[in-house]
C-alpha cells in the first residue's frame, strides 16, 4: 500500500515566459516501510521534491498525497531532517529535541517528558553531550540532534533532505548506519535525497535517479539482504555490479546534460602539447627522491604543553608521482600538506623538493584548496594570468597568454575565459583554480581536498579534468582526500595516515592500474576491489582510535 504518491506533479517557479520549469511529470508512489531513495545532482530537483512531500511547496500541476489525502502543508506524520542542523543554539542537546517532544505530546508530565526526551538523546547516541549546547558540538553531533528531533515528533514518514552532505566521510558512514539501525527498529518510511551512490545503496530497498531535465530517470531495485556491511559489500558482486550500473548511468544523463564543461572542447582548436615556457620550466629535475619528507614532526604549543600532531612522518616521491594523502580527520593529513606548501612551520625534520629545503610559500609549489579563492571581480583568464606573468618574467606577452588560455582550455574553459569570476558556478570557479595552479608550471601540486565542497557529478568530473591536464604535465602532486575511491582514482601511491595526535604513515598501497584511467574503467577493472579493499580496511582498522601500529620500512618511491 503507498503511504505518499505524487501524481503527474510539475512544478515551476516564475510566471508567463519567465517561469522556470524544475519538475515535470512525476509520478510517484512511496510504499509504506519503504526506504527509497532519490538520487540525481544539484539543479535536477530533488529537494523540490521533497518540500512538496513534507507540505512545504505545492505542485504547480498534479497532485500530492499522504494515504490518499491532499497534501495541503507540514505534519507531524511527516518529520524533515535537512542539509543544514537549524537547532536553537540557546539550547542543549536536550532542549532542542525537548522542543519537539512538546509539540507532538503537550500534555506529559515534567518526569513523562525528560524520560521521553532522554529517549531520542540516547537513540542517536548523544545521552553524553545531553547538556552541551550546539555551539560545543561537531558537525556529526549537530546533525544527530536534527535526527533526534525529527524522530521525537513520532513520525510515520521521514523525508531526508541530504542530511549527511555536510559531514566528512568516516562521519557521514557512521550517521548513514545510525538511521538504517533505527528505520529497520521502527520501519518507518524513509525517503532520502542524496547524491551519494554508496549512501543510496547501503540504505535503499529501491533507487530512482532524478534526471536534469527534472523528470524522472531509471529505477534500480536494491536486492542486497539486509544488515549491509559496507566492508563486506566491497566482496559482493551484486553491489559492484550495481554500484557500476548506477554510476554509468548518472554520468552519461548529468555529463551529456551539463552546460559547462569538456563537452565544448571539439568545437575548439586546441593548442598541441605544452607550452614552451612551460617545457622550459621543467628542465633539469632530479628524478629519484625529487620529494623528500625526512622525519617529519608537527608541534603545536597548548595550555597543557606540547602537543604532536604529526610525528616522524618520512616519505620519499619520484618526479612525476601522485600520491594521495588519506585517513581520518584529524591525522594531520592537511597539515603535512600545509608543511610541504611552507605554509606551515616545521617543528622537527625537513622537506626537501628538487634537491633544496622548503622554507615559505613559493609558486614553484601550488596549491589548489577545497575553496578556489578566486578574486571575484577579476575574469577568469585574469585569475590565471595574475600567477603566470609572475613565474614567466621572461616570456613574452603572447608566451604567457598561450599558458592562460591552453590550461583554461584544458579545463574546459574555453568559451568561459573572459566571464567574471562572480559569474562563474562552484565547479566552474575550482575549474579556473586548477587550470590557475597548473598553469604556474610547479615543481609540485598540493591539493587539499579539492572537490571536497562539489556535488558529486561535478567531483567526478573535475576528477578526470584533473587526470587528464596532469598527463600531460606529469607534475609530481600530493592530493589529501578523505574519498577512497578518488584515491584510487587518483594515485600512483596511496598514503594511509594512522589516527592523530602523533599521526605518521601506516601504510602504503602501490596502485598498478593503467592510464589514462576513468571512473567507468576503473569500476569494471578485476583489480580496482582488491585496492578499494587495502584502503578500507585499513581506515576501519584505524576507525575507532585504534594505537598506531610501527609505519612499514620500506617507503620510499619504487
Amino acid at each position: 500500500m503507498s503511504i505518499l504518491k505524487l501524481e503527474n506533479v510539475s512544478k515551476s517557479f516564475g510566471e508567463g515566459i519567465h517561469a522556470t520549469a524544475v519538475l515535470k511529470d512525476i509520478d510517484l508512489e512511496v510504499a509504506e516501510g519503504e526506504f527509497l531513495v532519490l538520487l540525481g545532482f544539484s539543479g535536477t530537483g530533488k529537494t523540490t521534491l521533497i518540500n512538496m512531500l513534507a507540505g512545504l511547496d505545492h505542485p504547480t500541476t498534479g497532485r500530492a498525497t499522504f494515504k490518499g489525502a491532499p497534501i495541503m502543508g507540514p505534519g507531524p506524520e511527516r518529520g524533515v531532517i535537512f542539509q543544514s542542523y537549524s537547532l536553537m543554539p540557546w539550547l542543549t542537546v536536550s532542549g532542542n529535541v525537548g522542543l519537539a517532544v512538546d509539540t507532538v505530546f503537550p500534555k506529559l508530565t515534567k518526569a513523562e517528558r525528560a524520560e521521553k526526551v532522554a529517549h531520542y538523546v540516547k537513540m542517536v547516541g548523544l545521552s553524553h553531550a545531553a547538556t552541551r549546547r550546539p555551539a560545543e558540538l561537531s558537525g556529526g553531533m549537530r546533525q544527530r540532534v536534527n535526527v533526534a528531533r525529527a524522530l521525537a515528533m513520532n513520525p510515520q514518514v521521514l523525508l531526508l533532505d541530504e542530511p549527511l552532505s555536510a559531514l566528512d566521510a568516516l562521519t557521514r558512514a557512521n550517521l548513514a548506519d545510525e538511521i538504517e539501525h533505527i528505520w529497520e527498529a521502527d520501519k518507518k518510511t524513509c525517503v532520502l535525497i542524496t547524491n551519494d551512490v554508496d549512501e543510496a545503496i547501503i540504505l535503499a530497498d529501491r533507487i530512482i535517479a532524478l534526471n536534469p531535465d527534472g523528470t524522472l530517470g531509471e529505477e534500480f531495485k536494491v536486492s542486497i539482504p539486509r544488515p549491509r556491511d559496507r566492508i563486506a559489500m566491497n566482496h559482493d558482486e551484486t553491489f559492484k555490479r550495481l554500484r557500476a550500473d548506477v554510476t554509468r548511468y548518472l554520468m552519461d544523463v548529468g555529463i551529456e546534460a551539463k552546460v559547462e564543461g569538456t563537452r565544448q572542447l571539439p568545437d575548439v582548436t586546441p593548442i598541441h602539447g605544452v607550452p614552451a615556457a612551460v617545457a622550459k620550466s621543467q628542465e633539469g629535475m632530479i628524478e629519484n627522491r625529487f620529494l623528500d619528507f625526512s622525519q617529519l614532526d608537527k608541534v603545536y604549543p597548548t595550555p597543557k604543553g606540547p602537543l604532536t600532531v604529526v610525528e616522524n612522518f618520512d616519505l620519499k616521491v619520484n618526479k612525476g608521482e601522485f600520491i594521495s594523502l588519506i585517513g581520518h580527520s584529524g591525522c594531520g593529513k592537511s597539515t603535512v600538506l600545509t608543511m610541504a606548501a611552507g605554509l606551515n612551520e616545521i617543528s622537527k625534520g625537513a622537506i626537501k623538493l628538487d634537491g633544496r629545503h622548503v622554507e615559505g610559500a613559493d609558486p614553484e609549489r601550488a596549491v589548489v584548496f577545497q575553496s578556489p579563492n578566486l578574486f571575484p571581480w577579476l575574469t577568469a583568464k585574469e585569475n590565471v594570468a595574475i600567477g603566470v606573468d609572475k613565474v614567466y618574467p621572461r616570456a613574452s606577452l603572447a608566451e604567457r597568454q598561450d599558458v592562460v588560455e591552453y590550461y583554461l582550455e584544458r579545463v574546459g574553459l574555453a568559451d568561459s575565459m573572459n566571464k567574471g569570476a562572480a559569474d562563474l558556478s562552484n565547479g566552474m570557479k575550482q575549474r579556473v583554480g586548477i587550470a590557475r595552479a597548473f598553469a604556474l608550471s610547479p615543481k609540485l601540486l598540493l591539493l587539499d581536498e579539492p572537490f571536497g565542497m562539489l556535488d558529486s557529478l561535478t567531483r567526478w568530473e573535475l576528477q578526470e579534468v584533473l587526470m587528464e591536464v596532469w598527463s600531460r604535465t606529469k607534475v609530481t602532486a600530493i592530493c589529501v582526500t578523505h574519498d577512497v575511491d578518488e584515491a584510487i582514482l587518483l594515485a600512483d601511491r596511496v598514503v594511509m595516515m594512522t589516527n592523530g595526535p602523533q599521526a605518521t604513515i601506516g601504510k602504503i598501497t602501490n596502485v598498478d592500474l593503467p592510464r589514462p584511467r576513468t571512473r567507468k574503467a576503473l569500476l569494471e577493472h578485476p583489480d580496482y576491489y582488491a585496492y578499494r579493499q587495502e584502503v578500507l580496511d585499513f581506515l576501519e582498522e584505524y576507525e575507532h582510535g585504534a594505537t598506531p601500529k610501527p609505519k612499514p620500512t620500506a617507503i620510499a618511491a619504487e
